[in-house]
């Protein structure tokens, strides 16, 4: 194929890709400009999905047009913004030894609709409430759709609201709050607001405590997830992460931990790897549907992508 043909289907593809996301550009010079970032990025996602030699399928997602700096600003949001000491060195499910094969808490009720976190760095929030959400469901059999909103805007006690938050602060605020209200009652708006105090006083569901996972070991983290959905914290940035559209998520990764998710199960493929489902928060065309699976037992004592550094889940 030519140069000029090769623009020209490159050209295609950014427009039918517009129409497909609701895209608009404020003048000819933007668009030229995010023409090239996206041309740059399907490249890639080409290249990576011909070469044929990875346990996983990239896609042109909605992001196709930022670049990496740009996406990480606004679709993560994890930070500890003051290093807190350990609470206590216990861990209450660290007796387990009747631990399933398999666990997908999605079958057992217990995860609620994928959300999308917009460009509200506020990961965190969205991570906590679904493992609040499940922990709810487990106990008293009602799976209620619980607010992002309401940590976002109320839960400022060491998180920054949409710039950067850690899913032990939301659990804090909720314990201290007394509960959480619904989404329905307190929406997600994609960005800061002033905390309703009288929304946020309406208790849907509520914890009474939460419990670090041991860190750097997956074997814990096991244990955990065969209870309850377990918040956690990865590297979720690079073109792998990103664009990641189908299969076990092997890429290459550190341990610069930016993003919160949720971990909602685990499994085994039938080629025998193993991996961890993750529920993440940037919508429905994202991944497999809103979620992924990555692999479990790297060799790495941190896990892939430093997910089993700083893992937590609420107690109800």
């Amino acid at each position: 194929m030519s140069h000029t043909s090769l623009e020209d289907s490159f050209a295609m593809r950014h427009e039918q890709w517009m129409a497909q996301h609701g895209r608009n550009y404020v003048d000819d010079v933007d668009k030229i400009s995010r023409f090239q970032i996206f041309k740059d990025n399907v490249k890639y996602i080409d290249k990576v999905n011909n070469e044929g030699n990875r346990t996983y399928k990239l896609s042109v997602n909605e992001f196709a047009d930022l670049t990496n700096e740009e996406f990480i600003a606004t679709r993560t949001g994890y930070k500890i913004s003051d290093q807190p000491t350990s609470r206590k060195t216990t861990f209450r499910y660290g007796n387990l030894t009747e631990i399933p094969t398999t666990i997908d808490w999605r079958e057992r009720g217990a995860v609620t609709p994928i959300k999308n976190q917009g460009t509200c760095a506020s990961c965190w929030a969205f991570s906590a409430v679904a493992a609040t959400e499940g922990i709810t469901q487990i106990r008293t059999g009602k799976l209620i759709s619980l607010s992002e909103q309401q940590l976002v805007d109320c839960a400022v006690d060491g998180n920054h609201g949409c710039n950067t938050g850690w899913m032990d602060y939301a659990f804090a605020y909720i314990i201290q709050n007394q509960g959480l209200d619904t989404e329905e009652n307190y929406p997600y708006l994609n960005m800061d607001g002033i905390c309703d105090q009288e929304k946020s006083s309406a208790k849907a569901a509520s914890i009474s405590a939460f419990d670090d996972v041991p860190s750097n070991n997956e074997g814990a983290l096991l244990q955990a997830v065969a209870i309850q959905p377990v918040s956690v914290a990865l590297e979720g940035f690079g073109p792998d992460f990103r664009f990641y559209s189908s299969g076990i998520f092997t890429g290459q990764c550190g341990t610069d931990l930016n993003h919160a998710v949720t971990i909602i199960g685990y499994g085994t493929s039938d080629d025998g790897t193993n991996y961890w489902l993750l529920k993440n928060s940037w919508g429905i065309n994202w991944g497999e549907n809103g979620y992924m699976k990555i692999l479990r037992y790297s060799g790495a004592p941190e896990g892939l992508c430093g997910l089993a550094q700083k893992a937590s889940f609420p107690v109800a």
